[in-house]
C-alpha cells in the first residue's frame, strides 16, 4: 500500500536555498507576508470538553495543561497584553516584523460564538497581527463557529488547527481522545466547504502503531490536501495517566533516531505543498518525565535533517497518492 514509486521531481529551489528538504513554516510565512512572521501564543482561558465534563473529566492520556502551556503556569493578562508581551520578546529574539496570534492552550472553539468573536476580534485589532491560528478539536466546531471563522477569514489570514493525533481509531481510543477519525473527516469537509485553511496535529511514534500505521496517516493527510501539519513525539509529562503507564513499564517510546526515521517516512508521503509547522515537541524540564531527548529540539531537528540527507529524500518523494478533494 505504501510502496509508491519515488517522485523524481527534486525539492523546490526555495527549499534548497533554505537548506531544507521539506516545506517549512518560516519560509512559507515570509513568502506570504514579505517579511519574517512569528506566532505569538495567546491564552483566552478556554476549557476543554474532555476535561470540563462535556465529554469527560480526565482529559487525554498525555494531558498536563500546565506542562503544555506556559500561560497556564501564571495568571494570564488580556489578549492585547499577551500579544504586546509576545511581540516585544519575539521581535528582540528573531527580528520578526509581523505576527500570527496563535490561540494554543485548550480548545479554542469551546465557547459561544459571541465570545469567540470578541476574543478573536481583539487579537485581529492588534496593529502587529496579520493573522490567526486557532487550535481546537475536530469535534468542537459547530456550524455557527465555522461560519464565524469563515467570516473572519475574509478579513485576515486564518488557519484552523485540529488535534488529530492519528487516523487510527484504536490509537485515539488509547489516548482517551473521546473522538474518532470520522470526526476529523467531518470537520475537514465542513471547513473546506467554507474555504478555510486546515492544519492537523499528529503524534508520530505512538505505542502500538507500526511504521505502516504512521505512513498511512501521512498518506491520508496527503489525500485530503491538508494545508499544514504539526508533528509531535509522544512525551510523558508529570501527573498524567501516561506517566503512570510509563512508571509501570507498560509503554515504550522511540529513541531519537527511531523518531527521526519515522518522521522522514511521514514527510516522504505528504503532499509537497503541505506546510510543516513543527517537527517535534517538548515540555519544561520540571514537567518532563520522558524521553529526555525531546528537550534537545535542535538535536532532534538535526537528526531528522541528517536522515533526509542520508536517504537523499524529501517531503513528497512518495507522493502522488490518491487525488485529493
Amino acid at each position: 500500500m505504501f510502496s509508491a514509486p519515488p517522485n523524481p521531481t527534486p525539492p523546490p529551489a526555495s527549499w534548497r536555498a533554505a537548506g531544507l528538504r521539506y516545506h517549512a513554516l518560516g519560509p512559507y510565512l515570509a513568502q506570504q507576508f514579505g517579511c519574517r512572521v512569528q506566532k505569538v501564543s495567546v491564552d483566552a482561558g478556554f476549557g476543554c470538553p474532555n476535561v470540563d465534563g462535556t465529554l469527560g473529566t480526565g482529559g487525554c492520556l498525555f494531558c498536563n495543561v500546565a506542562g503544555f502551556s506556559p500561560s497556564r503556569r501564571s495568571p494570564a493578562s488580556s489578549i492585547t497584553g499577551q500579544i504586546d508581551e509576545g511581540v516585544s520578546r519575539l521581535r528582540r529574539r528573531y527580528g520578526a516584523r509581523r505576527f500570527l496570534a496563535y490561540f494554543q492552550p485548550a480548545t479554542n472553539t469551546h465557547a459561544p460564538p459571541e465570545r469567540l468573536r470578541d476574543v478573536f476580534g481583539e487579537a485581529m485589532a492588534h496593529p502587529d497581527v496579520v493573522g490567526l491560528v486557532i487550535g481546537t478539536r475536530p469535534d468542537c466546531v459547530g456550524e455557527a463557529v465555522l461560519d464565524l471563522l469563515a467570516e473572519l477569514s475574509q478579513k485576515t489570514w486564518l488557519l484552523v488547527e485540529y488535534g488529530l493525533q492519528s487516523i487510527h481509531d484504536r490509537s485515539l481510543d488509547w489516548l482517551g481522545r473521546r473522538h474518532r477519525y470520522d470526526a476529523f473527516l467531518d470537520a475537514v469537509e465542513r471547513s473546506r466547504r467554507r474555504g478555510l485553511r486546515i492544519g492537523a496535529h499528529v503524534i508520530v511514534g505512538l505505542p502500538g502503531e507500526t511504521r505502516g500505521d504512521v505512513q498511512a496517516t501521512a498518506c491520508e493527510l496527503a489525500r485530503l490536501r491538508i494545508h499544514a501539519v504539526k508533528l509531535h513525539n509522544l512525551y510523558v509529562a508529570r501527573n498524567t495517566p501516561l506517566a503512570e503507564l510509563w512508571s509501570g513499564g507498560e509503554i515504550k517510546l522511540p529513541d531519537r533516531d527511531a523518531y527521526a526515521d519515522l518522521v522522514v517516512d511521514f514527510l516522504e508521503r505528504l503532499h509537497p505543498e503541505c506546510v510543516i509547522d513543527r517537527l517535534s515537541a517538548d515540555a519544561p524540564p520540571e514537567y518532563l518525565v520522558a524521553p529526555a531527548w525531546c528537550g534537545e529540539k535542535a538535536a532532534v531537528r538535526a537528526a531528522i535533517h541528517a536522515e533526509l540527507q542520508r536517504r537523499d529524500t524529501w517531503q513528497g518523494r512518495f507522493f502522488p497518492g490518491p487525488a485529493g478533494p
